[in-house]
């Protein structure tokens, strides 16, 4: 069965998380968005954990759904019907690492995908004395992550670990400021057990390519979404069985009738994409960076390097050159962000999300109409610029001033219409 699957997001216990992230609210969006498979986030965290276990049914194959589903306050979302089969959620949880390594301060985050309630409360047992996982829904850890990685192996053999945004300068295993310089050098011995890696929105696969030491892993994206209708703005797309098992195997054996594609930002969306200075509005290429000797040319501190020099430092590959068959990606665009840029207006206005919901109505998901339905159909129920946005987005004829040290990127969809020059973006449609 073909279904879209976000693993990676966060409940009301994490903080800067929207109080709407609850289990009811997320599966309305799920639906709208098109996404079969949500991950929980932060099973770490008790009380979540609690309400989990009071609103979780197993599905039997490792996976959950609601069996009452309580209409949110929205008017948009209550004007959809839901029914339990519509969603069915993993167990899944993302913890901070910091601790010092080989002279340096670490801060790694990872992703842990869990297939029951036992697992997760035998790994929540063993972290207990660690650390106060009652803080936050992402809890920070004081421990190795190597050493987490054997408490999995040990207390928790059928969970998974997948290292999250692994590009990210501030808390990732290849980050610019605490990260390392290759996958065993953080998890040494136990690296086998590793097997897949989250790109994060500032990269995206072609940019992981050019390490041919990433060649045995398998890329996946995911939201990290901290508010429900951001949930879906990375995912991926399986033909698998709706288990645990099916979507682990896909991960571990990504065949191409498997493992269909990844659903990706346009990576100079991304707030780390460049390296720069916020409050300076420096934006640079890691070639300015470097002319500059790493050093903001405003205020003369240190720029915060971003994700594209980071994979230049240590790729081993051309931008051009065609690595091994690898999963297939898209580049795509929130659908409310296209409307917004139509109508000239935030992505987040109530006219934007008018238009938004008149057609998910009409024609379905989000996924479904970013991806599949005619042009002419959404001319039908949108604005005219609408459908032209969707169009650009597919063809990949975007421009983007590209985030930097925290600032999400600034797309340009009509650069054409408001005659505009139009700089091509980087990276286009595989």
């Amino acid at each position: 069965m073909k279904f879209v699957a976000d693993l990676h997001l966060h409940s009301k216990f994490s903080r800067a998380t929207s109080k709407d992230m609850t289990f009811d609210t997320l599966a309305y969006w799920a639906k709208i968005k098109g996404i079969k498979v949500l991950g929980t986030g932060d099973f770490t965290h008790p009380e979540w954990l609690f309400l989990a276990k009071q609103k979780l049914v197993p599905n039997g194959q490792g996976l959950f759904y609601l069996e009452k589903i309580i209409p949110p306050d929205d008017p948009f979302l209550k004007s959809f019907k839901i029914s339990p089969d519509d969603v069915l959620f993993m167990l899944t949880t993302e913890i901070s690492f910091i601790y010092s390594k080989k002279g340096r301060v670490r801060k790694i985050h990872l992703l842990i995908l869990a297939p029951d309630f036992e697992t997760a409360e035998a790994l929540n047992n063993s972290l207990s004395g660690i650390g106060n996982l009652h803080s936050d829904g992402r809890p920070i850890l004081g421990l190795d992550a190597k050493e987490f990685l054997k408490k999995v192996i040990r207390y928790a053999p059928q969970a998974v670990v997948i290292p999250a945004h692994v590009w990210t300068p501030w808390f990732s295993l290849f980050g610019a400021n605490s990260g390392f310089n290759s996958i065993e050098e953080c998890f040494e011995e136990l690296t086998p057990h590793i097997f897949a890696l989250e790109t994060g929105l500032s990269s995206d696969p072609p940019m992981n390519w050019r390490l041919s030491a990433l060649d045995k892993y398998t890329l996946v994206s995911n939201s990290d979404a901290h508010s429900p209708s951001r949930i879906g703005r990375e995912a991926n797309v399986f033909n698998t069985t709706l288990s645990y098992k099916g979507i682990i195997k896909a991960l571990k054996q990504p065949l191409p009738d498997r493992f269909l594609y990844t659903i990706e930002f346009f990576p100079e969306e991304g707030k780390y994409h460049y390296d720069g200075h916020r409050h300076c509005q420096v934006i640079f290429s890691p070639e300015e960076t470097k002319q500059h000797r790493y050093l903001c040319p405003r205020c003369g501190k240190k720029l915060t390097i971003g994700v594209l020099h980071r994979v230049e430092e240590l790729a081993d590959r051309k931008p051009d050159e065609n690595p091994p068959p690898k999963v297939p990606f898209l580049h795509l665009i929130p659908l409310n962000e296209i409307i917004g840029q139509a109508l000239g207006k935030s992505a987040e206005s109530r006219s934007v999300w008018e238009v938004y919901f008149r057609l998910i109505h009409e024609l379905g998901n989000e996924h479904r109409i970013l991806t599949e339905v005619p042009l002419d159909q959404v001319s039908h129920f949108a604005p005219p610029l609408v459908s032209r946005g969707i169009e650009r987005m597919r063809q990949g004829k975007v421009t983007i001033v590209p985030g930097h040290d925290g600032v999400y990127g600034k797309i340009n969809l009509f650069a054409e219409e408001n005659n505009q020059p139009e700089e091509p973006s980087q990276l286009k449609l595989f």
